[in-house]
């Protein structure tokens, strides 16, 4: 009975949660900033209550009722999203710099990008030269030859006509970046157990800031931080610890970078989705992916190829979650008036006249696009077959490059191999590509939501050892040899492979066809794998680089008092002495010496602190926490040849 409860007072908390309208970063950084330091200490257990009294009036506003005294309204503007300070009103006294507004405000979600309206374009304003020192809040060096090196020799005069530096940051961006580095350093300092609402507020603050200067990505890097701040401290099923490290990684690179004055222009670019002409186009399904995201969105993504290789998409994506992510695998195509529906797409083609296409490759439907149907073309066929003749490790190896340069971690391209099925791990589908020497795969369910049919299809093929099959997927780059499958289809000229239906056209999208028994060969293979074949060595999870991912996540979740505490519990031979036999040196002395920054507090006589910036602690975790992430891709790209 009493799971039962909990497990109804966690829905009717989450339900709460969605009835609260989304608000800009901006307002709530605000009302926080507004309040005294009495009330600031209180806002975290006002937060923690104040969602379940939510509730929806006719007019669209949303009340959050406090006692018999305080009322907080928030009233959305028309595209549903809080923008403005006037929006979120409070009958109380204190009203608007009470706890009851900044609370409502708080538990709220944050307002994406894409939810808030375009800010001016800031002033062209140039920055003056980092090197003679005047730029208002810029960021320490990274290394200690730093200062040196931008003075020049001693006794050197200055040029009389500096050299122009393209794409130079001005004074309004080079603040912002300072302002935010210091705002995530502080937040990295505190981890997830300080890190309440007063922390998030300073990032949102630097955030907004960032946006107005135009530095949207900074801003980006900023709010994943703070929603995986929210979620740790939620305790919500979609936290990730690892996830909420790599996040803390991106802000203080970029943020860096920016504040250093060296940032590329990749870093200054803009992230909104900007559709450009893109002329007439021919593109040929490829599979269909269903999209389930954590905050309740549903829908689907179709992959298309053109003839000359380049990589499309056409996305279907609302608030609905799961419901909408299985329906809409079939829902009409948006697209010129096409009439076709993602299933139909996944498996015909399009001829697209005035076609639009963001960066990404996704495909616009303006008023002018024009869309009419084509016939599909089997895996067997270019431009498809192309995908299944190059090796998978050349693939992940380009991928891996691609995703240094990406400063938006975007999803890898997927990419196709024939393989043979060697048997089940788990949850987990092993397999091994046909070729010489190649090693063991894992293939893991694109989308494990039980409801949906990753796992189940998965399940059937690894009842059959031995089966030939085509694959199409994407490769996880943060596991070794690992490859999330999206799509599967016979191989031409196998025997022992797959039997699909002809309307199917050679290919099944394990995230909505249900492979059944007659889509399987009669008998066994040839020669079939034995059952529970070794799984083969994992690269990636036998290194000894565990210790510093360890030592990483602890200051993430616990804060720099956590580094120092688990410091001084081992001595820094015993903990990383395996790093340095396994050859892995440098990141052995990073993380001595992240640790030893972390247990550094001088003080003087009084017992005040006298360097109580958080700033060499930060490049401390960043220079670790960089270098771990390159020695894991360097192993994962191992993993795959």
């Amino acid at each position: 009975m009493s799971t039962e409860t909990n497990a109804d007072t966690e829905l009717s908390a989450d339900v709460n949660t969605v009835l609260l309208p989304p608000v800009a970063p901006e307002v709530l950084a605000e009302a926080v900033e507004n309040l005294t330091a009495r009330l600031r200490k209180k806002l975290d257990a006002a937060i923690e209550g104040c969602a379940a009294g939510a509730a929806r009036a006719d007019d669209g506003s949303v009340a959050v009722r406090f006692g018999e005294d305080a009322l907080v309204t928030l009233r959305p503007g028309p595209a549903g999203t809080v923008t403005a300070a006037e929006q979120a009103l409070c009958t109380c006294l204190l009203a608007p710099r009470c706890l009851h507004r900044a609370a409502v405000l708080g538990a709220a979600p944050l307002a994406d990008a894409e939810q808030l309206p375009p800010e001016p374009d800031p002033e062209p304003v140039p920055a003056p030269d980092p090197a003679s020192g005047s730029v208002p809040g810029a960021a320490p060096a990274a290394g200690p030859g730093a200062a040196e090196a931008a003075s020049g020799p001693a006794g050197a005069a200055p040029p009389s006509t500096p050299e122009p530096v393209p794409d130079a940051l001005t004074a309004a961006q080079l603040g912002a970046a300072a302002a935010l580095w210091q705002a995530a350093a502080e937040a990295l300092a505190a981890g997830v157990t300080a890190g309440g609402a007063v922390v998030q507020a300073d990032l949102l603050r630097a955030a907004h800031t960032a946006r107005l200067a135009g530095l949207p990505r900074a801003e980006a890097a900023t709010l994943r931080v703070v929603r995986g701040l929210r979620a740790a401290r939620e305790r919500s099923g979609a936290h990730r610890l690892g996830d909420l490290t790599g996040a803390f990684r991106e802000l203080l690179h970029t943020a860096g970078l920016l504040a250093s004055g060296t940032a590329g222009p990749a870093l200054t670019a803009a992230v909104r989705r900007a559709y450009q002409p893109g002329g007439s186009l021919r593109v040929y399904g490829l599979c269909r992916e269903p999209v389930l995201s954590a905050t309740g969105y549903g829908g689907v993504v179709t992959h298309l190829l053109a003839p000359d290789g380049a990589r499309y998409s056409v996305s279907d994506v609302r608030p609905g979650g799961l419901a909408r992510a299985r329906g809409a695998g079939s829902a009409s195509v948006a697209l010129g008036g096409a009439a076709l529906d993602h299933a139909g797409l996944a498996r015909g083609g399009l001829r697209i006249a005035g076609a639009t296409v963001s960066a990404d490759g996704r495909l616009g439907a303006g008023r002018g696009v024009q869309a009419t149907p084509l016939r599909g073309v089997p895996w067997t066929e270019e431009p498809a077959a192309a995908l299944f003749a190059r090796p998978a490790a050349e693939a992940v190896a380009a991928r891996l490059a691609d995703r240094d340069t990406d400063p938006d971690g975007a999803a890898p391209a997927l990419l196709g191999c024939e393989v043979t099925v060697v048997g089940a791990a788990g949850e987990d589908l092993l397999v091994r590509e046909a070729r010489a020497d190649a090693p063991l795969l894992r293939l893991r369910a694109a989308h494990p939501h039980p409801e949906l049919p990753h796992t189940a299809n998965l399940r059937r093929i690894a009842a059959h050892p031995g089966l030939a099959l085509r694959v199409l997927g994407r490769p996880d780059l943060d596991r070794a040899a690992t490859l999330r499958p999206l799509a599967v289809g016979p191989v031409p000229g196998a025997e022992y492979t797959l039997r699909l239906p002809e309307e199917w056209l050679g290919r099944a999208d394990l995230g909505y066809d249900l492979l059944q028994g007659s889509h399987f060969p009669p008998g066994t293979a040839a020669a079939p794998a034995p059952a529970g074949a070794a799984q083969g060595p994992d690269l990636l999870a036998d290194s000894p680089l565990w210790r510093v991912r360890r030592l990483l996540e602890t200051g993430v979740a616990g804060g720099r008092r956590a580094v120092a505490e688990a410091a001084r519990t081992a001595e820094p031979l015993t903990s990383y002495g395996p790093l340095r036999r396994a050859g892995f040196t440098a990141a052995a002395e990073l993380a001595t010496a992240l640790a030893a920054e972390a247990d550094r507090r001088p003080r003087d006589s009084f017992g005040r602190l006298t360097d109580p910036s958080p700033d060499a602690y930060a490049w401390a975790w960043l220079a670790a926490s960089t270098h771990l992430a390159a020695a894991e891709r360097s192993l994962v790209a191992a993993s795959w040849s």
